[in-house]
């Protein structure tokens, strides 16, 4: 049966005193936030987060990674799970806003079909994921949700992970049961998340609401150079093997080529490092690390194929070895057509102005859409600006943002 809920809408008192009272937990000055996974801080929140979810009069759960989610149940309760929220976490002196108004605001749309006495056709949940932003391991929570991330991931076969297991561990997060957070496919309906766009393409366009289509995918190298270290003074241009050109001109490229070739593309090269790190030796050896992103996955791959054959040709250029690896690749993601289309219907029904775009920013709808039909709604961002204390979203888009929300979601199962 349909339920008309064109009067429903989000205390948006209740949610703006929640915003404010997260926005302490991990206070910079500055009016910054540090919450890094498995913090102090982070920790604190979770706990935060629990208490609002008890108060609602719901169902507290969390799972083998530390997950943490409030739910409201169906009547049935075979009934599959539509899964709503994004993450408390934050990069080191990060902004108030990224990732928190997705988890609150799940939180107040449940509080409210709740307290206007609906009974949902499915069981609702508004998650917390773990790690998001990457402190120990990106998008750990989501990854374990669709079945990615088992203890062999925090080995120490390759990398020294013993900080990363010692932070888990105090969580109360046990290595050999990681695998049991992965859920089944057939059990979740889908999966919604609200967020900050982080880029300035609804604030210049005065757009009210960003509904996302695509989700960048993303590769990283670690390119270094070889050459051959020498007097500077004494060797001439003619014999040098010089290991840091090679690098300069291996970055000038990449910039160019990206920029004239991948009109969708963006390139980013950083970590740069020198041996020997003199000012009057040539350098024998540089080393870097490319990341590359794009919203189509057979495009990324051409970019990478490019990138590859750029690095050889400077490498030729200079008279040096060059060597890359990859050490990440996240395919591209296109959102659910299904969830686009109710989220749309949403934003006319609630009469706010909106677009289609692209997140060039990873998100846990993009983890979650390898497994079940994801939706993604985005929020302006002031200038673009965020990672930062200074990242802002006016309340009045975050108060459009959670009812388009809450009228999305009773659409799919209420």
């Amino acid at each position: 049966m349909e339920t008309d809920c064109s009067a429903l809408r989000v205390n948006s008192a209740r949610l703006r005193a929640d915003f404010d009272a997260l926005a302490e937990i991990g206070a910079t000055v500055g009016g910054g936030v540090s919450r890094l996974a498995l913090s102090n801080e982070d920790l604190e929140a979770r706990s935060w987060f629990a208490d609002r979810i008890e108060e609602a009069g719901l169902q507290v759960k969390d799972d083998e990674v530390g997950n943490l989610s409030g739910l409201l149940p169906a009547e049935d309760a075979q009934a599959k799970t539509l899964m709503i929220g994004s993450h408390l976490d934050t990069v080191p002196n990060g902004g108030r806003y990224d990732g928190a108004i997705g988890v609150l605001a799940a939180l107040e749309c449940l509080r409210r079909i709740k307290e206007a006495g609906l009974k949902p056709r499915y069981h609702l949940e508004a998650i917390n994921f773990t790690d998001e932003e990457g402190t120990w391991k990106s998008l750990f929570g989501s990854n374990a949700i669709i079945g990615k991330i088992s203890a062999n991931d925090i080995s120490d076969s390759l990398h020294d992970n013993m900080a990363f297991r010692a932070a888990l561990y105090r969580a109360g997060i046990m290595l050999p049961e990681l695998g049991n957070a992965r859920r089944k496919a057939e059990t979740v309906l889908g999966f919604l998340e609200l967020h900050i766009e982080q880029g300035k393409t609804l604030h210049d366009r005065q757009c009210d609401i960003g509904i996302v289509d695509r989700i960048v995918g993303r590769t990283t190298y670690n390119v270094a150079f070889y050459g051959e270290a020498a007097h500077a003074g004494t060797t001439t241009a003619e014999e040098r093997h010089d290991a840091l050109q090679g690098a300069a001109a291996f970055i000038i490229g990449a910039h160019k080529r990206v920029s004239e070739e991948f009109s969708e593309g963006v390139v980013n090269c950083g970590y740069v490092s020198v041996t020997p790190d003199s000012f009057n030796v040539v350098p024998a050896e540089a080393s870097l690390r490319v990341e590359f992103r794009h919203p189509d996955t057979a495009t990324l791959d051409d970019m990478e194929a490019r990138l590859i054959a750029l690095a050889e040709d400077c490498a030729r250029a200079y008279r040096l070895e060059v060597a890359m690896e990859r050490v990440m690749h996240r395919a591209a993601e296109r959102m659910s057509g299904y969830l686009v289309r109710q989220i749309e219907s949403a934003c006319r029904a609630e009469g706010v102005r909106c677009m289609s775009i692209a997140s060039y920013s990873g998100h846990n709808a993009q983890i979650m859409n390898q497994m079940v039909p994801a939706g993604m709604i985005f929020l302006p961002s002031v200038d673009g600006i965020s990672h930062n204390p200074r990242e802002f979203t006016e309340w009045r888009h975050i108060e459009m943002g959670a009812n388009v929300l809450l009228r999305t979601i009773m659409q799919l199962a209420v």
